[in-house]
């Protein structure tokens, strides 16, 4: 029965780690991540972090598997979120074609 319940529990965790998935595509879609909070991913990597860790100590796959796919996908809405505010910032920027037509 644990052997059940870890499989399971393992298989539902790799969906939930996935999850964000469906927050990059919006991102993608809209060209934003304005409505992202960075702070929640933030506090959500170090957890999927020490879950790793404890883990790996236990030798537990069930425990694993889905924080190696929650971290990377972490990561991945990080890492797209700042892309995106990066290109938000450049694009109000004024270019030097622009410092040179007002001078």
């Amino acid at each position: 029965m644990v052997t059940v319940l870890a499989i399971l529990a393992a298989v539902w965790g790799v969906f939930m780690a996935l999850a964000p998935v469906l927050q990059i595509r919006r991102m993608l879609r809209t060209r934003s991540s304005e409505d992202l909070s960075l702070g929640y991913f933030g506090i959500l990597l170090p957890g999927f972090g020490l879950w790793l860790g404890y883990g790996v100590a236990r030798a537990d796959w069930a425990l694993i598997v889905p924080n190696i796919v929650a971290i990377t996908v972490t990561v991945l809405t990080i890492a797209v979120a700042l892309v995106l505010r990066r290109r938000v910032r450049g694009e109000s920027r004024p270019g030097p074609s622009a410092h040179r037509q007002a001078s």
